[in-house]
């Protein structure tokens, strides 16, 4: 009995660890600039106000949200589609080199994203691309290595007998990925989903470097640009991170199931 209360003690203490950082966006979210100076950050202000919001909403921010949805939206869906076909290819079709070039590939996952950021950067410049929609995605939008790798093992877990069944039957390589194992890949394409909406929602220092103007600029970049000289409107990045995460808390719950699922039928820790 005492060993499940410390169990559960210590699970509600990094609970409220993970949690606290998003207690203290709500909370600020709904302070004025003096109850903010006057009362703890764990406490409420009251009465509590909507004026941060209301005030965020009203200006482009809705625009930078839109932004974000699309390239949001675009990434995810350049991502489905070209990790499926790449991980099909390295799953199920025989050709020279494939386990090298995979394990090479996958091998950059090891490489830190602010190594590559500059060498991107020239090269999108030099391809007249800097502050486009095309230089945005360009870099992301035809798949990541953990994407790949996560697709190429659940393939490899299906069973072989389907293929040679539909072979036989005359199917090609396409109607085999499309009508055969596709529908049985929900849980990793979940996965892989949520994995892209977040990081893609999320993302913010490649946005940062490559964008400039308001018809390209998202989220995270528009509530970072909220600090002003040497002061922070607190008030408003909260407001601003509030509105943000809502979506994205909408997202996890949606698709918690399939990585569960997906964990449990890939055998990936």
């Amino acid at each position: 009995m005492t060993k499940r209360v410390l169990l559960y003690a210590t699970l509600a203490g990094g609970a409220f660890v993970a949690v606290f950082p998003y207690l203290l966006v709500v909370l600020t979210a709904f302070k004025t600039q003096a109850q903010l100076s006057s009362t703890e950050p764990w406490l409420p202000g009251l009465p509590p106000t909507t004026a941060n919001l209301t005030e965020i909403l009203g200006g482009e921010f809705p625009r930078y949200i839109l932004n974000t949805v699309a390239m949001t939206a675009l990434l995810t869906a350049g991502q489905l589609v070209f990790t499926t076909f790449a991980a099909y290819a390295f799953a199920r079709l025989r050709f020279r080199g494939r386990e090298a070039l995979f394990w090479l590939y996958v091998a950059t996952m090891m490489v830190p994203g602010a190594v590559t950021v500059i060498p991107l950067f020239l090269i999108m410049r030099e391809l007249g691309l800097v502050n486009t929609w095309y230089g945005l995605l360009a870099p992301y939008v035809l798949g990541t290595p953990y994407g790949i790798f996560l697709m190429r093992q659940f393939f490899k877990g299906l069973p072989a007998g389907l293929e040679e069944a539909a072979r036989i039957d005359g199917a090609g390589p396409l109607t085999i990925l499309v009508r055969i194992l596709l529908p049985l890949c929900r849980p990793a394409l979940g996965t892989l989903t949520i994995i892209t909406v977040i990081s893609s929602w999320n993302s913010f220092l490649w946005p940062l470097i490559v964008t400039s103007g308001d018809e390209t600029k998202v989220v995270t970049v528009a509530i970072a640009s909220l600090k002003v000289g040497i002061g922070v409107d607190h008030n408003l990045m909260m407001a601003g991170g509030l509105i943000a995460l809502a979506p994205m808390v909408a997202v996890f719950i949606f698709f918690q199931k399939y990585i569960v699922r997906s964990v449990v039928l890939t055998g990936l820790k």
